[in-house]
């Protein structure tokens, strides 16, 4: 695929692909908890941040593990692979290395610190990067053309 039949991902589709990665992790994540916790590890507030060992593996271990997996092996997560997107180095459009997820997951955090400055970046960076994908080196893609046929008609 040539450079020009690429385009950068926007706001609104990484916002669409967070949200249903962010289902999937709760889908995975919720029923674990419940079952070592109970449902009050959603409901009080007054027990610790994290409640144990196996919440802090089940909650910010496997997450990570997951989505690092995803970018390195598949370039994408279940949600951006739904929005045709891939996470790919910035220089040479080639997977991420194993060092560079670690370094985007981990810089989503810093991108959240100040008001998600870093993640509301996405929509007006020239080329869609938010703070994490700078930091990482990193860009997020897709095909310019993602239907099966451009559309023609015979009147032109």
């Amino acid at each position: 695929m040539q450079d020009h039949d690429l385009e950068y991902v926007g706001f609104w589709p990484r916002v669409g692909a967070n949200i249903v990665d962010a289902i999937l992790v709760a889908l995975i994540t919720t029923p674990l908890l419940v079952s070592i916790y109970g449902w009050a590890h959603f409901t009080d507030d007054s027990g610790p941040f994290i409640a144990g060992p196996a919440d802090f593996l089940i909650s910010w271990v496997l997450p990570a593990a997951l989505v690092i997996l995803f970018w390195v092996y598949k370039q994408a997560t279940p949600g951006k692979m739904l929005v045709h997107a891939r996470v790919v180095d910035a220089r040479t459009g080639q997977a991420l290395t194993v060092g560079q997820s670690i370094g985007r997951y981990l810089a989503y955090f810093l991108s959240t610190l100040p008001l998600f400055l870093g993640l509301i970046w996405v929509a007006f960076d020239p080329r869609k990067q938010g703070w994490h994908d700078k930091l990482a080196g990193s860009v997020v893609i897709r095909s310019r053309n993602r239907g099966p046929e451009r559309v023609k008609f015979s009147d032109s």
